[in-house]
Formats: structure tokens, C-alpha cells, sequence
């Protein structure tokens, strides 16, 4: 299966490389690259032949690394933003070309930012490509944004439930949040902070099962 952009890419008479590896020597016949989720380190040699951006889904140097979307959102993060940077050797430290914050709306998932996100990238970069500065990062506010891991998805009921809910919505919609209820596994997609200021599911899906409300999920237990 080919990826979505090339597809789109594809269908716009745009053509397109998709080397197995990346190495020195491709000719693309442009002065500048811009990466967009490309999660392989760029070879030195590659990165000396012409200027590499790099769209990051944050407010760097605040969430660097793998998830800054899914960090910002476990963290409480009242805004984030998309950022441009040169790319460098070192892990999301290159020089800033651009940067735009939003707010967090305090439902939104990782879905709704990455598409918040998108349409600024999108401009970001127009600008970038046609009035090119770069400016350091700050050596102050580093943060790291880790994969997430098995850990992180799994939910301690015995946490706050604001916590809890800011999980939920950082896995959401693409890999889900994990707890036992009612002695059952499930994954939460959706959650609350209840009138009472406990955790209240909205949708789960039990193991080996369809997503559904969390009441019917509940009715279908007792029947």
C-alpha cells in the first residue's frame, strides 16, 4: 500500500521518489526538502546537499522527539503549535524558520489538533519557501516528547481524573487508552470528568469487540 501523500501526489501529476533508504546522490532537481513525519534519521551527506526543513507539531524546543502532540495533551498543555526548523543531526534542535501557537480546546483529542495543526503548516511552510530566516532555539524549555509506549496507554483508575482524561484524549483517535472495567479489558476513546469529579467513560471498545457508547456497553453487561 502506498502512502497517502504519494498517492495524492500522485493524482496531481507530482512525481514522486521512494527510495528504500535514503542516500547522497538523488537528483530531485529542488533546492529544499520539507519533512513532514518522517521519523528516520537523514544521513549526514544527504542533509549537505541542500537545505532540509522540518514540520514539527509542537512549540519547539517544548515536546522534541517522536509524540509532541500525544505529550502536550498527557501534560495538561493549555496550547501548542506547529513549528518549522532547519533539520540537523540532533534530534529537533535545528535553527527555527517559523512558528505559530494555537490553543488546546478542552475536548480536543490528538485528532482534532493534528488537524488544527495541519492548515498552519501549511502556510508556515508557503511563507518559509518564500522569505527563508532562521533564528536559534532557545536553550531554555527543552522538553522531550518519547514514543508511546505500552505503559503510557495503560490507565490507573486510581489517578486523578482530570489525568486520566487528558490520556484518553491524547490516544485518541489513533491508538486508544487501556484499563480493566467490570473486570473486562477495554480501550477508551472517549472520557469525562463526571459532575462528582470522577472519571467517566463516554466510548470504549472491549477486546475483540466494536466501539460503542459506554451505557450500552454497561446494558449489555447486565443482560
Amino acid at each position: 500500500m502506498s502512502p497517502p501523500a504519494k498517492d495524492v501526489a500522485v493524482r496531481l501529476g507530482i512525481p514522486v521518489f521512494q527510495p528504500e533508504r535514503l542516500v547522497g546522490g538523488i537528483e530531485l532537481d529542488a533546492p529544499i526538502v520539507v519533512a513532514v513525519a518522517y521519523g528516520i534519521i537523514v544521513p549526514d551527506d544527504v542533509l549537505a546537499e541542500r537545505l532540509w526543513l522540518n514540520v514539527h507539531p509542537s512549540l519547539l524546543p517544548r515536546w522534541r522527539g517522536a509524540a509532541p502532540v500525544e505529550r502536550a495533551l498527557m501534560a495538561g498543555d493549555a496550547e501548542t503549535g506547529v513549528t518549522i526548523i532547519r533539520l540537523v543531526r540532533e534530534l529537533d534542535a535545528g535553527p527555527i524558520a517559523a512558528q505559530r501557537a494555537f490553543p488546546i480546546g478542552p475536548d480536543d483529542d490528538a485528532g482534532a489538533v493534528y488537524a488544527n495543526a495541519a492548515p498552519i503548516a501549511a502556510e508556515l511552510v508557503e511563507d518559509v519557501l518564500s522569505d527563508l530566516t532562521l533564528e536559534e532555539q532557545p536553550s531554555e524549555g527543552v522538553t522531550y516528547a518519547d514514543k508511546i509506549t505500552p505503559e503510557d496507554r495503560w490507565l490507573d483508575l486510581d489517578r486523578p481524573a482530570a489525568a486520566l482524561v487528558d490520556v484518553v484524549r491524547a490516544l485518541s483517535p489513533h491508538i486508544g487508552a487501556r484499563t480493566r472495567l467490570h473486570g473486562r479489558g477495554v480501550t477508551i476513546w472517549r472520557a469525562q470528568v463526571a459532575g462528582d469529579g470522577t472519571f467517566q467513560p463516554l466510548e470504549v471498545q472491549p477486546d475483540g469487540g466494536r466501539r460503542m457508547a459506554y451505557e450500552a456497553w454497561l446494558r449489555g453487561l447486565r443482560l
